[in-house]
């Protein structure tokens, strides 16, 4: 499996990390730590959260990791990564 991380979510990383480090730089670091690991282990188990049924005719995914949401899509041996956010932010 390959990951490939799209451009919508290394905005949403972006954006996280810029909102988290002007409070707590080391919750920054931590929380995209989390996230990057847990895509990482999509490699071994690519389908590791439940299948979202609003997207018919793809795989797409959510994984939740900690208080974050990460959106991903499994194409044949690709992991596409698609957004990430806080679960409280209304999406």
């Amino acid at each position: 499996m390959r990951i490939v991380w799209t451009e919508d979510v290394q905005l949403d990383l972006t954006r996280l990390d810029a909102f988290l480090a002007a409070v707590d730089i080391r919750a920054a670091l931590r929380v995209v730590d989390d996230i990057y690991a847990a895509a990482q282990r999509l490699c071994e188990y690519p389908e590791l959260g439940p299948e979202l049924g609003e997207f018919p005719g793809r795989n797409v995914r959510r994984l939740v990791i900690g208080d974050y949401e990460l959106r991903y899509e499994r194409a044949g041996d690709v992991i596409y990564i698609l957004h990430a956010w806080h679960v409280k932010e209304d999406r």
